[in-house]
């Protein structure tokens, strides 16, 4: 069964925006694990709109899932963070202060001397690595010759496709995913997963080992609840 990590950056903005500490972002990762969720992930920014850094430490010293810390490398607190807490996987992710959230993927033939030693700084610390990129053969062939451990399907194309013609939306992901199979790449995926669309990808993209849910997990809760809500994610991902 593929993994569903919760990302939970949608709780502290709530949280923030208010000031204080309700909603509690430590206790809803604690309700998302007992619900169910074998998995929590969070994405610092370094102006903290969201989850903060000291979110981070709290998390860590309670969690028992998988924790994920995404990021982009290029900034060092986070290479400090995430040194300092050693998650079961970081995430890299090539966003800016200037982004509402992720909109792309690393081009990791450009890049690739960096991602090779940024890879090797976090696999030296006993962090296993995934590497955020776009579905094309090409960036995971190349992500592939970084050494890192995993790859994370970014799925912001294939849901804005996916009401309009399903079988034409998954088919680039398909061919990144056997691409990423044939090179030794485990595969994640996340942006815009929710569910109308997980099932059919999470049944048509083959060894998902793990998706990353947040904004339409959160949402879908104000309506459904929490625990009724990861109950379905987890069904749709059986």
């Amino acid at each position: 069964m593929t993994k569903l990590s919760v990302n939970i950056n949608k709780i502290a903005t709530l949280r923030n925006s208010r000031g204080g500490n309700v909603p509690n972002v430590l206790s809803a990762a604690l309700a998302c694990e007992r619900f169910g969720a074998q998995g929590i992930t969070v994405h610092p920014r370094p102006d903290e709109r969201h989850i903060r850094y000291q979110d981070v430490y709290d998390l860590k010293a309670e969690i028992t899932t998988e924790f994920n810390i995404e990021g982009n490398p290029r900034e060092e607190k986070f290479v400090e963070l995430v040194l300092a807490n050693k998650p079961t996987q970081v995430t890299l992710v090539p966003d800016d202060l200037t982004q509402i959230t992720s909109n792309h993927g690393w081009d990791t033939i450009t890049h690739k001397q960096y991602l090779i030693e940024t890879v090797k700084l976090f696999k030296d610390h006993g962090i296993r690595v995934s590497i955020f990129v776009d579905p094309s053969e090409d960036m995971v062939e190349a992500a592939a010759e970084t050494g890192t451990d995993r790859i994370e399907l970014y799925t912001e194309a294939y849901a804005a496709e996916y009401g309009f013609n399903k079988e034409e939306a998954i088919a680039p992901y398909f061919k990144a995913a056997t691409k990423a199979r044939e090179a030794g790449l485990g595969l994640n995926a996340g942006h815009d997963l929710d569910l109308n669309n997980l099932q059919f990808f999470n049944q048509n993209i083959p060894d998902l080992l793990e998706v990353s849910i947040g904004h339409a997990l959160i949402a879908d809760a104000l309506y459904l609840g929490l625990e009724e809500t990861i109950k379905r994610y987890l069904a749709a991902l059986k």
